[in-house]
């Protein structure tokens, strides 16, 4: 494997913005379970089949793993993108590309960062809505999850038509 060139990428106004997004979110997710959490019942559903109906309940700690799962993953993922020249890219690196494609996977983290903490927040809202007697997102919570694979698809697309030019 080439040596693949290691550049400090600045933040553009779309980076910025995402950044901003992804952290807001960390701390509104952290916002809906702590300020609900009291009020919840003991046991809370846990797990919801494909027709959008609660079919395992346990107790409520296990609303915490919405807000702790979301936020090592957020880190962790901030983390890894300060090194893009270690991702695997679907292209080869060279230093003609390698700026475009690390702010292309760069981008791609960001957003899927943020869309992470999104689905999160959606499962937290879920589980709180049914207990608080409402009918929640039921079967459209699944369609939910294109989100997360979407942008992906998008940015593994773009990644080799910048490879062509």
């Amino acid at each position: 494997m080439n040596e693949r060139p290691k550049i400090k990428l600045e933040l553009t106004t779309i980076d910025k913005a995402l950044e901003i997004l992804g952290w807001t979110s960390i701390l509104t997710l952290w916002v809906l379970i702590i300020t609900n959490y009291n009020s919840m019942p003991d046991e809370i559903p846990i797990h919801w089949n494909l027709a959008g109906k609660a079919d395992r309940f346990g107790d409520k700690v296990y609303i915490l793993p919405f807000s702790i799962v979301p936020t090592v993953l957020f880190f962790g993922l901030t983390i890894l993108n300060e090194y893009p020249h270690v991702f695997n890219y679907p292209t080869d690196i060279t230093e003609e590309n390698a700026l475009s494609q690390y702010r292309n996977a760069t981008r791609l983290i960001r957003y899927l960062k943020f869309i992470i903490v999104v689905i999160f927040q959606l499962m937290a809202l879920e589980t709180i809505s049914y207990v608080n007697g409402d009918k929640g997102f039921g079967i459209w919570f699944q369609p939910m999850m294109a989100l997360f694979f979407t942008p992906l698809l998008y940015f593994v697309i773009r990644s080799f038509k910048m490879a062509k030019k």
